[in-house]
């Protein structure tokens, strides 16, 4: 088995369409092909599943067993190499449940064609298997030597769109043993959603007030493996709003203050905290990102939001963001503190169609004006860019608003998976009516659904010319 993980995951709309081919009313198997995109973090490729080639008249045949005919095939692999995509072979065992294995048919069907689908798309042949519950599972077939491919199991599936489902290989990302200091959380969801919830990798993107909170809150409740990144310091003036940090850390890295505190909270038996003093928008934090389930939008910034909302839809890795405007009068007196909490994925609105930022400020964050304090002091009061002071109070709410957006997300209690778009007052002390908005019609963000690596958006300034591109 190859160091490097691998994983597969599929658009909710496109996952509707294969379970609504794959799982027939008569309870026979059935086969399709399907284009996919590739996505490489830092240790993990990712096959994210991105349009279905359906069977025509006479292209397959269904029984106990589905099996394709050659010029089904070679229609595929022609359409794959013309768009410049993967082949995925997609096949149904409407009686299983869970993870499914292979059988020798199975593994026939798709190691004997992987030759001829890496020689026209220079890509893995991958194969997924949809269980009659709705669980999927996948595999890569990768060339190790000349004639010779092996099977590489990806480690989890994910359903990505209005719900947040993963199916786990128990091999790979084993269920995590319940501990004594979980017994009150589990008794919310149960073990079975304890074990499929804090299995995912998750990322807090900015180590401030909020991710602070939401950090915390994720080793409490059990999760396993935690990713920080921020590329700030801990200086004094943050104390006042840092729940994890002291005198005594100021000047210390923001992550390694934050990773130390949550090593000594966290209820996880086997807890591994990663921390990254790097921005989301460089390239070794963007790739470091792509190795995630999912992430906590925690940055102020432009530039940063527009790296994470490409992530979200391009390589299917939802994101929960918030945020805190603060407004004061000429007297200096509190008028008005509102927090938000969303999720960016696909079928919700993205970040920038959110109003979360303004793309015409990320250009001006990578010319390094927003560290410039003269700049920043000749815009307007009621400027969005000097509207985010905070305090402990609010930072707490929001970073609540966030983590319950994630768990509706995941859990989905009575099948209520999306809260909306929330907004809360603290002047006059009310909850907007949530807002369930959808990407602007000029939005590109939609079209770029589960292209991965081939989405071609310019992510780094001038000093990392880097156009994140396939690399295949």
């Amino acid at each position: 088995m190859s160091a490097v993980a691998r994983s597969a995951a599929i658009p909710e709309e496109v996952d509707r369409l294969l379970r609504r081919h794959l799982l027939r009313r008569d309870r026979q198997e059935d086969i399709c092909f399907a284009l996919w995109r590739p996505s490489h973090g830092r240790t993990r490729q990712t096959a994210l599943v991105q349009s279905l080639l359906l069977p025509r008249t006479g292209d397959r045949n269904v029984h106990r067993n589905a099996s394709f005919e050659p010029q089904y095939f070679e229609r595929a692999l022609m359409e794959a190499r013309r768009q410049g995509a993967g082949l995925a072979l997609l096949h149904s065992h409407p009686f299983g449940a869970r993870w499914q294995g292979m059988s020798p048919d199975d593994v026939n069907a798709e190691r004997n064609n992987a030759p001829a689908v890496f020689g026209a798309t220079k890509l893995p042949f991958v194969g997924l298997t949809l269980a009659g519950d709705g669980a999927w599972s996948a595999r890569f077939w990768e060339r190790t030597a000349p004639r010779t491919y092996i099977r590489n199991w990806c480690g989890t599936v994910r359903i990505v769109g209005n719900e947040f489902r993963v199916t786990y290989m128990d091999d790979l990302a084993p269920p995590p043993p319940a501990t004594g200091a979980q017994k009150r959380t589990i008794s919310a969801w149960g073990d079975d959603c304890q074990a499929d919830l804090v299995r995912r990798r998750v990322l807090v993107a900015g180590a401030g007030s909020v991710g602070g909170f939401i950090a915390e809150s994720l080793a409490r409740t059990g999760f396993e493996d935690i990713m920080l990144m921020d590329f700030d310091t801990v200086k004094e003036h943050n104390l006042d709003r840092l729940c994890y940090a002291t005198p005594t850390d100021v000047g210390r890295p923001k992550v390694d203050v934050l990773a130390d505190r949550l090593k000594s909270i966290a209820t996880a038996a086997n807890f591994r905290v990663e921390a990254l003093p790097l921005a989301v928008y460089e390239e070794e934090g963007f790739l470091a990102a792509l190795d995630c389930d999912a992430i906590f939008s925690c940055v102020d910034r432009p530039w940063g939001r527009y790296a994470l909302n490409l992530i979200a839809y391009a390589h299917l890795i939802p994101v929960y963001d918030g945020g805190i405007a603060i407004r004061t009068n000429r007297h200096k007196k509190l008028i008005a503190a509102d927090w938000r909490a969303h999720a960016a994925t696909p079928g919700r609105a993205c970040l920038q169609c959110l109003g979360q930022y303004d793309s015409g400020f990320v250009q001006t964050e990578r010319e390094g004006r927003l560290d410039d304090p003269k700049y920043i002091e000749a815009l307007p009061e009621s400027h969005p860019l000097k509207m985010r002071e905070n305090v402990f109070a609010f930072s707490m709410n929001c970073a609540s608003l966030q983590s319950l957006q994630m768990l509706a997300h995941v859990i989905a209690p009575l099948k209520q998976s999306n809260p909306g778009a929330q907004r809360y007052h603290f002047v006059g002390g009310f909850m907007e009516t949530a807002d369930f908005p959808k990407c602007e019609p000029t939005c590109e963000y939609p079209s770029f659904i589960a292209e991965g690596d081939h989405a071609g958006i310019r992510l780094t300034g001038p000093d990392w010319p880097f156009l994140y591109q396939a690399v295949c």
